[in-house]
Protein backbone atom coordinates (compact mmCIF):
# COMPACT_ATOMS: atom_id res chain seq x y z
CA UNK A 1 0.00 0.00 0.00
CA UNK A 2 1.44 3.32 -1.06
CA UNK A 3 1.08 6.03 1.57
CA UNK A 4 2.07 9.53 0.50
CA UNK A 5 1.99 12.72 2.51
CA UNK A 6 1.41 16.10 0.95
CA UNK A 7 2.46 19.33 2.66
CA UNK A 8 0.19 22.18 1.60
CA UNK A 9 2.23 24.84 3.39
CA UNK A 10 3.67 25.84 0.03
CA UNK A 11 0.51 27.77 -0.75
CA UNK A 12 2.05 30.61 1.27
CA UNK A 13 5.69 31.48 1.82
CA UNK A 14 7.68 31.36 5.03
CA UNK A 15 7.83 35.15 4.87
CA UNK A 16 4.03 35.32 4.83
CA UNK A 17 3.84 33.09 7.90
CA UNK A 18 6.44 35.09 9.80
CA UNK A 19 4.95 38.46 8.86
CA UNK A 20 1.38 37.37 9.63
CA UNK A 21 2.14 35.97 13.08
CA UNK A 22 4.55 38.76 14.00
CA UNK A 23 2.19 41.53 12.91
CA UNK A 24 -0.81 39.96 14.62
CA UNK A 25 1.26 39.62 17.81
CA UNK A 26 2.44 43.25 17.74
CA UNK A 27 -0.99 44.68 16.97
CA UNK A 28 -2.75 42.47 19.54
CA UNK A 29 -0.13 43.43 22.14
CA UNK A 30 -0.73 47.10 21.35
CA UNK A 31 -4.46 46.58 21.81
CA UNK A 32 -3.73 44.80 25.10
CA UNK A 33 -1.72 47.78 26.35
CA UNK A 34 -4.55 50.12 25.33
CA UNK A 35 -7.01 47.95 27.26
CA UNK A 36 -4.74 48.00 30.33
CA UNK A 37 -4.20 51.78 30.15
CA UNK A 38 -7.90 52.61 29.73
CA UNK A 39 -9.36 50.12 32.23
CA UNK A 40 -11.20 51.91 35.04
CA UNK A 41 -12.69 49.27 37.32
CA UNK A 42 -11.22 46.71 39.72
CA UNK A 43 -12.08 43.76 37.46
CA UNK A 44 -8.80 43.94 35.50
CA UNK A 45 -7.50 40.49 34.56
CA UNK A 46 -3.98 39.83 33.32
CA UNK A 47 -5.08 36.49 31.87
CA UNK A 48 -7.78 38.25 29.84
CA UNK A 49 -5.20 40.56 28.21
CA UNK A 50 -2.90 37.64 27.48
CA UNK A 51 -5.86 35.80 25.96
CA UNK A 52 -6.50 38.79 23.67
CA UNK A 53 -2.98 38.46 22.27
CA UNK A 54 -3.27 34.70 21.84
CA UNK A 55 -6.68 35.11 20.20
CA UNK A 56 -5.37 37.64 17.68
CA UNK A 57 -2.55 35.32 16.64
CA UNK A 58 -4.84 32.29 16.61
CA UNK A 59 -7.35 33.98 14.32
CA UNK A 60 -4.57 34.97 11.91
CA UNK A 61 -3.40 31.34 11.88
CA UNK A 62 -6.93 30.10 11.19
CA UNK A 63 -7.30 32.54 8.31
CA UNK A 64 -4.02 31.29 6.83
CA UNK A 65 -5.28 27.70 7.06
CA UNK A 66 -8.67 28.51 5.57
CA UNK A 67 -7.41 30.77 2.79
CA UNK A 68 -10.00 30.79 0.04
CA UNK A 69 -10.99 27.16 0.52
CA UNK A 70 -14.69 27.01 1.39
CA UNK A 71 -14.51 23.36 2.44
CA UNK A 72 -11.85 24.16 5.05
CA UNK A 73 -13.90 27.07 6.31
CA UNK A 74 -16.94 24.86 6.95
CA UNK A 75 -14.75 22.18 8.53
CA UNK A 76 -13.25 24.72 10.96
CA UNK A 77 -16.68 26.12 11.84
CA UNK A 78 -17.87 22.62 12.66
CA UNK A 79 -14.78 21.87 14.73
CA UNK A 80 -14.93 25.12 16.69
CA UNK A 81 -18.67 24.82 17.32
CA UNK A 82 -18.03 22.16 19.98
CA UNK A 83 -16.03 24.64 22.09
CA UNK A 84 -17.97 26.09 25.02
CA UNK A 85 -16.81 29.08 27.05
CA UNK A 86 -18.02 29.29 30.65
CA UNK A 87 -16.33 32.52 31.78
CA UNK A 88 -18.73 35.44 31.99
CA UNK A 89 -17.63 38.74 30.43
CA UNK A 90 -17.42 41.26 33.29
CA UNK A 91 -17.78 44.41 31.19
CA UNK A 92 -19.41 45.11 27.84
CA UNK A 93 -16.25 46.85 26.57
CA UNK A 94 -14.36 43.59 27.00
CA UNK A 95 -16.48 42.13 24.20
CA UNK A 96 -15.44 45.04 21.98
CA UNK A 97 -11.76 44.28 22.55
CA UNK A 98 -12.34 40.62 21.71
CA UNK A 99 -13.92 41.56 18.38
CA UNK A 100 -11.16 44.10 17.76
CA UNK A 101 -8.34 41.54 18.06
CA UNK A 102 -10.40 39.07 16.01
CA UNK A 103 -10.81 41.62 13.23
CA UNK A 104 -7.11 42.47 13.30
CA UNK A 105 -6.19 38.78 13.29
CA UNK A 106 -8.48 38.15 10.32
CA UNK A 107 -6.92 41.04 8.41
CA UNK A 108 -3.41 39.75 9.13
CA UNK A 109 -4.33 36.18 8.24
CA UNK A 110 -5.80 37.21 4.89
CA UNK A 111 -2.67 39.35 4.30
CA UNK A 112 -4.42 42.71 4.36
CA UNK A 113 -1.47 44.05 6.33
CA UNK A 114 -2.05 47.77 5.73
CA UNK A 115 -5.70 47.41 6.69
CA UNK A 116 -4.75 45.57 9.90
CA UNK A 117 -2.28 48.28 10.95
CA UNK A 118 -4.55 51.17 10.01
CA UNK A 119 -7.61 49.69 11.75
CA UNK A 120 -5.73 48.72 14.93
CA UNK A 121 -4.06 52.13 15.27
CA UNK A 122 -7.20 54.14 14.42
CA UNK A 123 -9.53 52.23 16.75
CA UNK A 124 -6.96 52.23 19.55
CA UNK A 125 -6.60 56.02 19.23
CA UNK A 126 -10.38 56.39 19.40
CA UNK A 127 -10.48 54.29 22.57
CA UNK A 128 -7.72 56.40 24.15
CA UNK A 129 -9.47 59.65 23.21
CA UNK A 130 -12.79 58.44 24.65
CA UNK A 131 -11.00 57.45 27.86
CA UNK A 132 -8.97 60.68 28.08
CA UNK A 133 -11.95 63.01 27.60
CA UNK A 134 -14.46 60.75 29.36
CA UNK A 135 -16.94 60.73 26.50
CA UNK A 136 -20.60 59.91 27.14
CA UNK A 137 -20.19 59.91 30.92
CA UNK A 138 -23.37 60.41 32.90
CA UNK A 139 -22.50 62.41 35.99
CA UNK A 140 -25.14 61.00 38.31
CA UNK A 141 -23.99 60.02 41.78
CA UNK A 142 -26.19 57.31 43.25
CA UNK A 143 -25.95 55.42 46.49
CA UNK A 144 -27.36 52.13 47.71
CA UNK A 145 -29.06 52.27 51.11
CA UNK A 146 -29.79 49.10 53.09
CA UNK A 147 -32.03 49.47 56.11
CA UNK A 148 -32.87 46.72 58.61
CA UNK A 149 -36.02 47.09 60.71
CA UNK A 150 -37.90 44.75 63.10
CA UNK A 151 -40.38 42.56 61.29
CA UNK A 152 -44.09 43.11 61.76
CA UNK A 153 -44.15 46.90 62.02
CA UNK A 154 -45.03 49.40 59.31
CA UNK A 155 -41.61 51.07 59.01
CA UNK A 156 -41.73 51.80 55.29
CA UNK A 157 -43.42 55.18 55.68
CA UNK A 158 -40.93 56.30 58.35
CA UNK A 159 -37.96 55.30 56.19
CA UNK A 160 -39.35 57.04 53.13
CA UNK A 161 -40.00 60.23 55.13
CA UNK A 162 -36.28 60.38 55.89
CA UNK A 163 -35.38 59.67 52.28
CA UNK A 164 -37.63 62.48 51.08
CA UNK A 165 -35.73 64.92 53.33
CA UNK A 166 -32.22 63.82 52.41
CA UNK A 167 -32.46 62.70 48.78
CA UNK A 168 -33.65 64.12 45.49
CA UNK A 169 -34.94 60.74 44.34
CA UNK A 170 -35.09 57.18 45.62
CA UNK A 171 -36.41 53.80 44.54
CA UNK A 172 -37.14 50.64 46.49
CA UNK A 173 -35.13 47.85 44.88
CA UNK A 174 -35.82 44.90 47.18
CA UNK A 175 -37.39 43.91 50.48
CA UNK A 176 -36.62 40.63 52.22
CA UNK A 177 -36.73 38.99 55.62
CA UNK A 178 -33.47 38.02 57.33
CA UNK A 179 -32.40 36.31 60.56
CA UNK A 180 -35.18 33.74 60.38
CA UNK A 181 -37.82 36.40 59.84
CA UNK A 182 -36.89 38.55 62.84
CA UNK A 183 -35.82 41.48 60.65
CA UNK A 184 -36.82 42.99 57.34
CA UNK A 185 -34.11 44.44 55.10
CA UNK A 186 -35.09 47.11 52.57
CA UNK A 187 -32.70 48.15 49.80
CA UNK A 188 -33.05 51.52 48.06
CA UNK A 189 -31.13 53.30 45.33
CA UNK A 190 -30.98 57.00 46.18
CA UNK A 191 -29.45 60.24 45.00
CA UNK A 192 -28.35 62.48 47.85
CA UNK A 193 -29.21 66.15 47.77
CA UNK A 194 -26.43 68.54 46.86
CA UNK A 195 -24.11 68.92 49.83
CA UNK A 196 -25.67 65.97 51.62
CA UNK A 197 -23.43 63.56 53.52
CA UNK A 198 -23.99 59.80 53.88
CA UNK A 199 -23.34 60.10 57.63
CA UNK A 200 -26.28 62.50 58.06
CA UNK A 201 -28.57 60.11 56.21
CA UNK A 202 -27.39 57.20 58.37
CA UNK A 203 -28.02 59.12 61.59
CA UNK A 204 -31.53 60.10 60.52
CA UNK A 205 -32.41 56.56 59.43
CA UNK A 206 -31.00 55.06 62.64
CA UNK A 207 -33.58 56.99 64.64
CA UNK A 208 -36.34 55.14 62.75
CA UNK A 209 -34.91 51.60 62.80
CA UNK A 210 -34.99 50.80 66.52
CA UNK A 211 -31.20 50.52 66.60
CA UNK A 212 -30.92 48.09 63.69
CA UNK A 213 -28.21 48.32 61.08
CA UNK A 214 -28.20 50.99 58.35
CA UNK A 215 -25.71 50.80 55.47
CA UNK A 216 -24.96 53.34 52.72
CA UNK A 217 -22.85 52.18 49.79
CA UNK A 218 -21.23 54.98 47.79
CA UNK A 219 -19.20 53.66 44.87
CA UNK A 220 -16.69 51.25 46.41
CA UNK A 221 -16.78 52.89 49.84
CA UNK A 222 -19.08 51.67 52.60
CA UNK A 223 -20.30 53.61 55.61
CA UNK A 224 -22.51 51.95 58.19
CA UNK A 225 -23.66 52.10 61.77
Amino acid sequence: MDITFQDLSGTFSTGDIALTLSLSFLLSAMIGWVYRATHRNVSYSQSYVQTLIILGMLISLIMLVVGSNIARAFALVGALSVVRFRNAIKETRDVGFIFLVMGVGMACGTRFYSLAVAAAVAISLIIVVMYRFNWFALNVQRQVVKVQVPAGGNHTADIQDVLVRYTTEFELVSMETIRAGALTEMTYTVRLKKGGEPGDLISALSERTSGQRVTVLTGYDQTDL
